[in-house]
């Protein structure tokens, strides 16, 4: 196992050669890390090199084979989670409430880039299982112009509600997968919460 240091030299080495196309000399390795000479940067290359994390080729500059690629870490969402959306909260304002939760998401598996605005809603009721979304999921959501068949939070006259967005007729309403809820059409205003762009399930076996 590397230390700390180790691995910060290594990370370094990484990626000089992965922006430069040239690994670093010992004197990039000293300046980069306020060593007191090159022979320090020499020292924890040695111990790399004992540890298996790269091979040097004495009598070469900036000549290494590091050991086989890592995988690259995930970057993670850090989205907070609410038992429910209060009625006239829009998801812009959901920083100002206290999380019920906050959970750890990579933004490669919801396919958002890792500066996307989130927020996650717990699930109650079975007005949407023929989705596959069930009681206690946790949906995440972004803000957004809904397009039609996406799954929304919205506000529906006074409350809110998770629902399949159509329109019919030039009007939106709000339909639940399963057969036995209706159809929901605004009879004032509809205000999309957020767009429904993944899931997660826990306890349930599966």
């Amino acid at each position: 196992m590397l230390t700390p240091k180790q691995q910060a030299v290594l990370d370094y080495v990484e990626s000089s050669h992965a922006r430069h196309g040239l690994f670093p000399t010992l004197r990039e390795i000293q300046a980069h890390f306020g060593f007191a000479s090159p022979f320090a940067a020499t020292r924890h290359l040695q111990a790399l090199e004992k540890k298996g994390a790269l091979t040097r080729h004495p009598g070469k500059a900036r000549a290494f084979t590091l050991a086989s690629p890592r995988e690259p870490k995930p970057s993670l969402l850090r989205i907070p989670v609410f038992g429910v959306i209060p009625a006239g909260l829009p998801a812009a304002n959901s920083q100002e409430l206290e999380p019920d939760e906050t959970v750890a998401v990579s933004a490669a598996d919801l396919g958002l880039p890792t500066r996307s605005r989130l927020f996650g809603l717990r699930v109650h009721g079975d007005s949407m299982t023929g989705a596959n979304i069930i009681e206690d999921d946790i949906v995440f959501l972004t803000p957004g112009e809904p397009r039609a068949g996406q799954i929304v939070a919205a506000l529906l006259d006074g409350e809110s509600t998770l629902k399949r967005f159509l329109h019919h007729a030039g009007r939106p309403f709000l339909r639940a997968e399963n057969p036995r809820y209706p159809d929901l059409l605004p009879a004032e205003e509809l205000l999309i919460q957020g767009i429904m762009v993944g899931l997660l399930r826990r306890g349930h076996g599966s």
